[in-house]
């Protein structure tokens, strides 16, 4: 299918997918009420306003409460100065200045070339992507630590790495998963980064246990531990590795364990693969995708996380495949097997989200920034003109002694970075599932 070549046309085109996907959103998908949002904010006013301890707070008529670390319920402080619709607007503001940042980071320096039809284009595909959907829906704070921890990919790709770990610690000690990053730093022998990072969570932490000694006390010593405070470990949207396994009636802790430890040697491997060469985008998205499996319980609208993959696959050359695992997750198809997920189906479709997590860990192209590179530069060798006379007394001058070009660049400061490269094209037009609500929602964390 050709895209149209008038502004016009194009115009038409956006508008009409803008309302196809305007549809779909209000129509198909699992709304989820700002669910974890009224979490945190009955949590909030129930903590300013009436004295009441952070994790006792439960939304009425459920048994979900608050599960983060005190920390997150600090920096949440300003919501109880708000009203529930303030915070729910607040809420979307932020969630959407978090997605600029996130995709202006993946896009790389080259961001303008893809246009307000490019750009629109991929809004639409966005606005199917399942866990950003939810994201939004449930009021959720996956996507601002994404773009916390992709902030401090930046600064490494980019050689700015003065402030390098200050997001991925901002993000660990609101959440611990993000704390993998920090793995992450130290696999890349980046080892200031990693203190920074380490120094900001914990300081982050301990400001948190200045201000509420009681509920960190509690936190560190009994809730973390316990994870039926988030919900069921076999509930279809835990898409991770525990999830795969309590579905399969598997509720140990050794053969978990087993499985953790297995894929955090992968990661290593594949991770610093790509460290040697330069590509801190696959690495970032390579631990992303890790933490998405680790994690005891990684809801449906975790999984934000999988963004940079896609990035890195279209950038390497595999739009298609792209395209298609990011239709697959725009599908809603998990939801197929809530009431059951027995059986040969059950086992395979019931984790499709996890299995394209895990071929993410296993597949994703690493290493094809410098690759690329090199073959152009010899393609470049080979097709370039014969020199002219004017071009050979330049090199006659230029061959004169003088400052060589690491010097110039040392001096100055420059250092080359990866192409975030963002595609136009990394979506696909899937289908919802239709099923009503779940009497219980995903999730409270």
């Amino acid at each position: 299918m050709r895209t149209p070549r008038t502004d016009r046309g194009r115009l038409f085109l956006v508008l009409v997918l803008a309302a196809v996907v305007t549809v779909f959103t209000a129509t198909v998908p699992l709304l989820r009420d700002w669910f974890d949002l009224r979490v945190y904010y009955g949590t909030i006013h129930t903590w300013l306003h009436h004295g009441g301890r952070i994790y006792d707070y439960h939304v009425p008529g459920t048994a979900y409460g608050f599960t983060y670390p005190p920390f997150a319920a600090v920096s949440m402080a300003p919501m109880g100065y708000l009203g529930l619709g303030a915070a729910i607007v607040a809420a979307l503001l932020l969630n959407l200045v978090a997605l600029g940042v996130v995709l202006r980071i993946l896009a790389g320096p080259g961001w303008r070339r893809y246009g307000w039809f490019g750009w629109a284009l991929v809004a639409c595909g966005l606005a199917l992507f399942e866990p950003l959907r939810d994201t939004f829906s449930f009021g959720q704070v996956n996507l601002l630590l994404l773009a916390l921890v992709l902030g401090d990919c930046w600064l490494l790709s980019t050689g700015r790495s003065r402030w390098a770990g200050v997001g991925i610690g901002l993000a660990a000690a609101i959440k611990l998963t993000p704390a993998l990053f920090i793995g992450l730093l130290l696999l890349a022998r980046r080892w200031k980064a990693a203190a920074v990072a380490t120094a900001v969570a914990l300081g982050a932490t301990g400001l948190a246990a200045l201000v509420v000694p009681d509920a960190s006390k509690f936190y560190w010593t009994r809730a973390m531990w316990d994870t039926t405070r988030v919900g069921r470990l076999d509930y279809v949207s835990n898409q991770s590795l525990q999830g795969v396994l309590a579905r399969l009636g598997e509720t140990g802790r050794p053969l978990w364990a087993a499985a953790v430890v297995l894929v955090l040697a992968v990661w290593a491997l594949r991770a610093r693969r790509a460290i040697v060469v330069g590509d801190w985008t696959a690495a970032f998205a390579l631990t992303g995708l890790t933490a998405c499996l680790i994690s005891p319980i990684t809801w449906v609208h975790h999984l934000v996380w999988l963004l940079p993959s896609f990035t890195v696959l279209v950038r390497a050359g595999h739009p298609r495949i792209a395209g298609a695992l990011y239709a697959v997750m725009c599908t809603s198809v998990v939801w197929l097997w809530f009431d059951d997920s027995s059986g040969i189906d059950g086992f395979l479709g019931s984790n499709t989200y996890t299995w394209i997590t895990l071929g993410l860990l296993l597949w994703l192209p690493t290493g094809q920034i410098g690759g690329s590179r090199l073959i152009l530069n010899r393609i470049a060798a080979t097709t370039a003109p014969a020199p002219s006379r004017a071009a050979a007394t330049i090199a006659t001058v230029s061959a004169q002694p003088g400052p060589s070009s690491g010097t110039t660049a040392a001096a100055t400061g420059t250092a080359a970075g990866p192409d975030l490269g963002l595609a136009r094209n990394a979506s696909s037009d899937p289908t919802g599932s239709t099923r009503p609500a779940a009497a219980k929602p995903q999730s409270s964390s």
